[in-house]
């Protein structure tokens, strides 16, 4: 009997994004009130960390699935050399 995730349930699901995005939007506003001793312009931009932290996550999502196009190996690989033993 196979038991049900709590992740299963649309409604945890839900409750996760939220918080997330609380917590995300909490960590943007709190940048107004941190002295971030920025090195470049940008830096001193409203938001920027967020930004270049989602922008760089985003980027290496889709390099990995570009990678995964190239590297992937179909499902019966391995199945192929006991096969052949």
């Amino acid at each position: 009997m196979k038991t049900e995730h709590w992740l299963d349930d649309p409604r945890n699901v839900r409750k996760l994004w939220l918080g997330f995005l609380v917590v995300l939007a909490l960590t943007v506003i709190a940048g107004a009130f941190v002295d971030l001793h920025p090195h470049f312009e940008i830096e001193s931009w409203f938001g920027f960390n967020a930004a270049y932290g989602f922008v760089t996550c985003l980027l290496m999502i889709v390099g990995a699935k570009a990678l995964g196009i190239f590297l992937k190996k179909p499902d019966t690989y391995y199945a192929k050399d006991e096969r052949n033993e």
